[in-house]
């Protein structure tokens, strides 16, 4: 009985693809639109989580061997408490300024997060790159791996989501299209339906 069953089951989902004397163009158009949808959007999900996991994980990677550690002194007291600034906060941290040298020897000021109340002349551990100018801290290996996946899951996810939506919208067309045929013979049909029903 079971099996009787998911024959039937199987026979009614792929019955667009078996001749049929009631199969339109549009079930076969409708039959490949499905399963074109379905090829695309996984291979297409899968590659392009692959290529923006890849392309964040060498963005990542560049930004941390761009990355130099520089011994800063800070030039003023840090204020006691954080400031709400456009650079936005760090939570237990404040922003003041600093004065670093750079690999080539020149010398630089910038804001960076602090201590709260750190005298001036405390050192502080800032990142910069190559041309010497701040940036923040680069992700570790381990952080970039996460973040290089999160990207290739959402870009995955995102390209087989917009390839389903267009596969909907064909077949939501191609319904509209069937319902019209079907009314079209209706039209043509019923009226000779009804005289031999009334007859």
């Amino acid at each position: 009985m079971t099996r009787t069953r998911r024959r039937n089951d199987a026979g009614v989902r792929l019955w667009r693809w078996r001749s049929n004397p009631l199969r339109r163009r549009s079930d076969r158009l409708e039959a490949w639109t499905v399963l074109v949808a379905w090829v695309l959007a996984a291979l297409g999900g899968v590659i392009a989580g692959l290529l923006a996991a890849g392309a964040a994980d060498r963005t990542l990677a560049e930004q941390r061997a761009e990355a130099r550690v520089a011994r800063a002194v800070l030039t003023e007291r840090a204020p006691s408490a954080p400031q709400v600034t456009t650079e936005g906060s760090g939570g237990d941290t404040v922003w003041a300024m600093v004065r670093w040298t750079a690999e080539d020897g020149s010398r630089h000021t910038g804001r960076t997060e602090v201590e709260p109340s750190a005298a001036a002349g405390t050192r502080v551990t800032v990142w910069t790159n190559r041309s010497g100018e701040l940036v923040e801290a680069p992700l570790s290996p381990t952080e970039s791996m996460f973040q290089a996946a999160g990207t290739g899951v959402l870009a995955g996810a995102g390209t087989a989501a917009t390839v389903w939506v267009c596969g909907r919208l064909v077949r939501m067309r191609l319904d509209r299209r069937r319902l019209a045929e079907w009314d079209a013979e209706w039209a043509r049909v019923g009226p000779q339906w009804r005289k031999r029903m009334t007859g």
